[in-house]
């Protein structure tokens, strides 16, 4: 609702009077780091092409080569390529030998021969990547009398970081071996469900026990994305390259946002990090740190009566109504137009629709943080499933799936009349993005006045406790998992790529807030990630 003139007019008099909130986040561990090791002198010269098509062409002899009887072999070099990030330079080659293997080794849509745990996990997770929806009843020889797996698998290293995988493959009623049940009982210390990235790729190089044939090729394979990694350039493929874009347009923009600034850009990182993608991560990198600013806004820096205008400006994409607004408000809202230019500018010769489509999103977000600005000054606590209704717009994530899928090859009117339809796979995704978030921050957030989060909501709706409370948006989590499995089967009309960067969305959500952990507030904690992602080779040693 708008403010009457004598508000307007008072605004201005009042802002300095105010005492506006500051979050406190300890200071980056990065510094200026990225700004210095990015360097955009990389030349791109005909030997790094020529060395990346010599070792391309090694590692499809590699696949080509017989299956013979070394079955495993071939599957563990397949999962090496996936978690090294290679995999979509031999997605032919890869399609034939699963194709082959299905022929071979199922019947009747059921694994005809007898593997270990490691072997089996990852056949009948590699299958139904490729679509071949093999039953899960191949399990049931793992299981007691009971049901429950035998405890024994835990003894199994490779066998049971395979059978963990499964929980994420989209097999109806099928809850995998179920990661929470595996990690009650075993003393490992295991990664989440596979990130479609290299965020695993490094600690899966480190435990690889494999006879010298498989360790050559995956030295091959590992030599092959580092080559690629130089060889693609600065602008689609040289990853710090957009961190230190990103510091640069945050230093453009002119105010202290974020100290976050390289544990954001792992977000779009995640989401894709194929080449084709270069637009949507450098986007999406400058877009999270946009989205930051906006939050902190809302979430402590603004009052309601500026947050309301700041809303209609936004809606209405007119600074007017903030003009008698302190600078500080005109900045937020003169950065959130110029992303849109810049849109505008990517996009301006492939599809008009795109920036309608991302400024509808944006406004849908803003629509969330303002009830949020007013739930928290009427000192509102919402019910569990009123707060889940927005939650699913101040997750983010329809607005970083809209650009990101906005900036590729696979933006089309259709695409985006489906993710504006509400489909459930998207929700589910946002939801288990906004609990995930609020179970591991609610502690630090409700250090000040700051809106109810999931916890607090479902606390007072039910009447339990805060342990009872996290129990339960636990079961929300594996149910909106099993809503995403279902949903992915059924969109034959949706590209795999669109779907694989929405799940991998709720992926990255299971990593950064695992064990009720912030990792993106507590920056040190991915220390050793963005290192090995952004920084460091990945090297392996050949056995002599």
């Amino acid at each position: 609702m708008s403010l009457p003139a004598s508000t307007l007019a008072s605004t201005q008099h009042a802002v300095s009077d105010l005492r506006r909130p500051c979050v406190n986040y300890a200071p980056s561990m990065w510094g200026d780091f990225f700004l210095q090791y990015a360097s955009e002198s990389m030349e791109v010269n005909d030997n790094m092409k020529q060395h990346v098509q010599i070792l391309r062409d090694e590692v499809k002899k590699m696949l080509q080569s017989p299956i013979n009887q070394n079955i495993t072999h071939k599957l563990n070099f397949i999962d090496s390529l996936q978690r090294l990030g290679v995999y979509y330079h031999f997605q032919r080659e890869i399609s034939q030998i699963l194709e082959q293997i299905h022929n071979n080794f199922t019947k009747n849509n059921a694994i005809s021969e007898d593997f270990d745990p490691h072997s089996l996990a990852l056949l009948f997770r590699l299958l139904w990547q490729q679509g071949y929806q093999i039953s899960s009843d191949v399990f049931n020889k793992f299981k007691n009398d009971r049901g429950n797996f035998y405890e024994t698998l835990a003894n199994d290293v490779q066998g049971l970081q395979c059978c963990m995988d499964t929980s994420t493959v989209p097999v109806p009623g099928w809850k995998g071996f179920g990661r929470w049940t595996l990690l009650r009982w075993t003393p490992l210390s295991l990664s989440l469900p596979l990130l479609d990235t290299t965020l695993n790729a490094v600690g899966h190089v480190g435990v690889l026990q494999m006879e010298d044939a498989a360790l050559d090729a995956v030295a091959t394979a590992t030599k092959l994305k580092d080559a690629a990694l130089n060889a693609a350039g600065p602008v689609s493929y040289a990853y710090p390259y957009p961190v230190r874009t990103r510091y640069r347009y945050v230093a453009k923009i002119g105010v202290p946002i974020l100290q976050r600034l390289v544990e954001a850009y792992l977000w779009p990182l995640a989401m894709s990090f194929e080449p084709p993608c270069s637009n949507g991560r450098m986007f999406g990198g400058k877009l999270t740190a946009v989205i930051s600013l906006v939050d902190d806004t809302y979430d402590a820096f603004g009052t309601v009566q500026e947050l309301e205008l700041l809303t209609e400006a936004i809606q209405r994409w007119d600074i007017s109504p903030i003009g008698s607004l302190p600078q500080c408000m005109k900045v937020v809202f003169d950065t959130i137009v110029e992303l849109c230019e810049e849109m505008e500018l990517i996009t301006a010769e492939s599809a008009s629709f795109v920036v309608p489509n991302f400024k509808k999103a944006f406004s849908n977000l803003i629509k969330g943080y303002m009830v949020e600005a007013k739930w928290c000054h009427q000192g509102y606590i919402p019910t569990y499933d009123e707060y889940i209704v927005n939650g699913v717009l101040t997750s983010t994530f329809p607005l970083m799936i809209t650009s990101f899928i906005g900036l590729g090859e696979f933006a089309t009117e259709h695409v985006f009349d489906w993710i504006f339809s509400d489909p459930k796979i998207i929700k589910a995704v946002s939801v288990i993005g906004r609990v995930l978030d609020d179970m591991a921050s609610h502690k630090f957030e409700q250090q000040r006045v700051h809106v109810a989060s999931a916890v607090e909501c479902c606390m007072k709706q039910y009447g339990i406790s805060q342990e009872e409370a996290c129990n339960l948006i636990h079961m929300d989590v594996e149910d909106c998992w099993k809503d995403i499995n279902e949903e992915y089967l059924k969109l034959n009309d949706i590209p795999k790529f669109v779907l694989d960067c929405v799940v991998n969305l709720a992926r990255m959500s299971e990593f950064t807030y695992e064990n009720h952990q912030d990792k993106f507030t507590n920056g040190e904690l991915l220390t050793d990630c963005v290192s090995s992602l952004l920084v460091d080779p990945i090297c392996i040693k050949q056995r002599q």
